[in-house]
């Protein structure tokens, strides 16, 4: 059996993932030789601080590749995790773009330089595969339109293909749809995602536990790219989910006006060889029980008590946040063409 590498770099440490990632590295007594390289913050240096004595810490910038040097140095792997995704992506799309592909350009080269050996773990998005409304069954080898999707999808697409040339050893893990329990704030995205979405959720830490193992699988994972997903025991469609966390929350029903939610150009869907990376790396373990169960508890009672009688408070302000609303609204014909398919809806039907 190959021994597991013992010089690990993770990016984007400070992220949901990131952070499940390492309280698992710390609960299983693997810190050692683990580093990470994260953006100085006070925010970042109060996250990190009870590790400083545990891990080595490079601060620095992707977007800088002289920080990167001493943190790529003779890594022998690199977990990259680092990037914006939404709704943060999409403040600004062009400078979220090249932020993601010029930074991971410059791990890339660093690497290939400093570290010509390193295997490098990619976390990509089921964002690449774009809508899947009608056909939500999806595979690894299905055809990617960069055409039919957004700016967040594109850029993943092109990151893939920097990764695919370069002279590294290599594996892309395509993320599914990933939930954590009391990490989501709510905006506006809510409403980008049709209600009829099939989705196929992976849970934080059954994806932290896959980045967890999968230095030990490296013969395995090289030169491949995968579907990262839950399984079919975490499949729900986007109504069913929205449905059961808004009781958990104390919201009632999910009754908005028409047109509240798009009915196009999102991403999700099933993934049907999800179980070719599940045979390696054996991170599954959640379902959409278990999920909801934890997502229940971690509503506290009173906040659910206090929630009821204002619900319809509640979603006539997540209404307001509705970008696809305000463009059937206004009629703005771009917009509805963008989340309706179609710019020939009459608000007064």
């Amino acid at each position: 059996m190959v021994s597991r590498p013992k010089k690990i770099l993770i990016t984007g440490i400070s992220g949901n993932i990131g952070i499940e990632l390492l309280q698992q590295l710390k609960t299983t007594n693997q810190l050692d030789g683990i580093s990470v390289f994260v953006r100085d913050s006070k925010k970042n240096r109060k996250l990190l601080a009870s590790y400083s004595n545990l891990i080595s810490i490079f601060w620095g910038d992707m977007m800088d590749r002289s920080s990167l040097i001493p943190a790529c140095t003779n890594q022998e792997v690199v977990i990259h995790l680092a990037g914006l995704i939404p709704p943060a992506f999409h403040e600004n799309d062009a400078r979220s773009f090249n932020i993601n592909v010029e930074g991971t350009r410059n791990i890339i080269s660093t690497l290939e330089e400093h570290a010509p050996n390193a295997f490098l773990v990619f976390s990509s998005s089921v964002a690449v595969y774009g809508d899947r409304l009608k056909t939500c069954e999806i595979r690894v080898g299905d055809s990617l339109d960069p055409e039919q999707i957004d700016q967040y999808g594109r850029a993943k697409i092109q990151t893939e293909a920097d990764i695919q040339n370069s002279t590294l050893n290599w594996t892309i893990l395509r993320l599914s749809a990933i939930m954590g329990v009391g990490n989501h704030k709510v905006s506006g995205i809510i409403f980008h995602v049709p209600l009829d979405t099939a989705m196929e959720i992976c849970t934080i830490r059954d994806t932290a536990r896959a980045f967890l193992n999968a230095p030990d699988h490296l013969e395995q994972l090289n030169q491949k790219i995968f579907n990262l997903g839950g399984g079919s025991e975490c499949r729900i469609s986007y109504h069913g989910f929205l449905s059961r966390a808004f009781t958990s929350f104390g919201m009632g029903k999910l009754n908005f006006p028409e047109y509240t939610f798009a009915r196009c150009n999102f991403h999700c869907g099933h993934y049907m060889d999800g179980d070719d990376l599940e045979t390696i790396l054996h991170f599954q373990s959640d379902n959409m029980d278990s999920y909801f169960e934890r997502f229940h508890a971690g509503v506290h009672p009173l906040q659910r008590f206090f929630t009821r009688p204002f619900a319809g408070i509640a979603k006539w302000y997540l209404r307001t946040l509705s970008e696809p609303y305000k463009a059937f609204k206004s009629q703005n014909k771009e917009e509805m063409i963008r989340y309706f398919g179609t710019s020939n809806l009459n608000k007064h039907d």
